[in-house]
């Protein structure tokens, strides 16, 4: 018996194969997908939390903050040695106005750093903040005295730069590599800081104090922190690329300013970081002038910011008992009351009180220096800084305690 198979019957049988096999495929490129996405989520989920790469990082991190932060935090030699020998003609407050401005660079210039490294320009900041930091501390060696533009420009202005370009990126990629372990990492990588504020000024006041002189003293000063630099560079890596969505900071920050906390916070920061500078600049530069030693004065520094690398190590420990915003009141109301003590600096023993003291609630603490150098004068009225910085303190401690307080009720209700 012969079997008739009619033309359209085979053509819907292989419409119906040709729908299956496309139905397969469909479910293999979603699986395909969806596999993709979950090892997309699991890597960014998922922590080194240690290994070569990671720790590298981090240490190349820890030396950025050594020739950054470390290297501004002993500008109290350039203040002394400035006024001094260097820069005799000009004032208190144009000689500060130099180490303000690069502080004030390092803050301002992570703004657009930070930017940049959403991007993915991580290592076009670095490279270029360490070529501009090495560069800029070469070019003040050969800045003549009294020739105050020559010194604002290489160590205001293009260190400033450099110091703000380095910042946010050397800790921000460390968050790449460690969660569970990112306080401790931080902590260490902070330390740098300190650290580089132990170092620089013992060897910026025997190198620009010695035989070298300040055009060889500084040179030899740009040599260590260019060849640090060099090796941060090639220690440092990145491990995630930058996110696909850019950040929208125009909500962000319209988000900030309607939190009432978050704006008692700033003005608080502001008004501490207006006195937070005085006694960095100016201690070593008051224990001279007191007539203390200049072997000892040279330490001054050294003291206080030892007593600083302390105080930013204990901070976590003693803000999980206190809590970051009673912490942050109680190391405010500290540094304001002590930069008022300085009025009495008089005596070698004071000058360590008050060395450690400061320091180590300024470590816990973490512009207006021109300030303070125009009420000093050149007859060294040391009072009418003291005062001023200290009430700048104590008035931001206050807006502290109002964020401290609303924050406090906010987290009840």
């Amino acid at each position: 018996m012969t079997v008739e198979t009619k033309p359209q019957n085979i053509c819907m049988e292989l419409q119906a194969t040709q729908d299956s096999e496309n139905e397969g495929s469909k479910v293999l490129d979603i699986e395909s997908s969806v596999s993709k996405d979950s090892a997309l989520l699991s890597r960014l989920d998922e922590f080194p939390e240690g290994g070569l790469v990671a720790w590298s990082t981090a240490f190349g991190s820890f030396l950025i903050l050594f020739c950054g932060w470390g290297y501004t935090s002993s500008f109290g030699v350039y203040e002394d040695f400035y006024t001094q020998y260097y820069l005799t003609n000009e004032t208190s407050e144009a000689i500060s106005s130099i180490g303000s401005f690069n502080t004030f660079l390092g803050t301002a210039v992570s703004l657009i750093a930070g930017s940049l490294y959403d991007r993915g320009y991580f290592y076009h900041l670095v490279i270029a903040g360490s070529l501009l930091q090495s560069v800029s501390l070469f070019m003040l060696s050969l800045a003549k005295p009294d020739q105050y533009y020559q010194i604002f420009l290489t160590q205001g202005l293009g260190s400033g730069i450099a110091l703000g370009l380095l910042y946010v990126p050397s800790l921000a990629v460390v968050s790449h590599y460690f969660k569970r372990k990112r306080t401790l990492v931080m902590t260490f990588i902070i330390l740098g800081s300190s650290l580089g504020g132990i170092i620089h000024p013992i060897m910026l006041n025997n190198l620009l104090n010695g035989h070298l002189g300040f055009a060889n003293g500084v040179r030899a000063s740009a040599g260590l922190v260019s060849a640090l630099l060099l090796v941060a560079c090639l220690c440092m890596r990145t491990r995630l690329d930058p996110p696909t969505t850019p950040v929208n900071y125009i909500a962000a920050a319209k988000k900030c300013l309607c939190d009432v906390p978050f704006i008692f916070a700033m003005a608080g920061a502001f008004l501490v970081q207006t006195g937070f500078y005085y006694p960095l600049f100016f201690l070593q530069l008051d224990s001279m002038k007191h007539g203390i030693s200049t072997t000892f004065s040279f330490y001054s520094l050294v003291i206080l910011n030892a007593s600083s690398c302390v105080g930013r190590f204990t901070s976590g420990y003693i803000a999980a008992y206190t809590g970051v915003p009673n912490l942050t009141v109680i190391s405010a109301i500290s540094c304001g009351l002590i930069i008022f003590g300085t009025v009495g600096l008089s005596s070698l023993t004071s000058v360590v009180i008050l060395g450690i003291l400061y320091g180590y609630f300024s470590g816990v603490c973490n512009l207006g220096t021109p300030i303070s150098g125009a009420l000093l004068t050149s007859s060294y009225t040391w009072w009418k800084p003291a005062v001023f910085s200290g009430v700048a303190s104590l008035a931001g401690a206050v807006m502290y305690s109002f964020m401290s307080f609303i924050f406090t009720r906010r987290n009840k209700f």
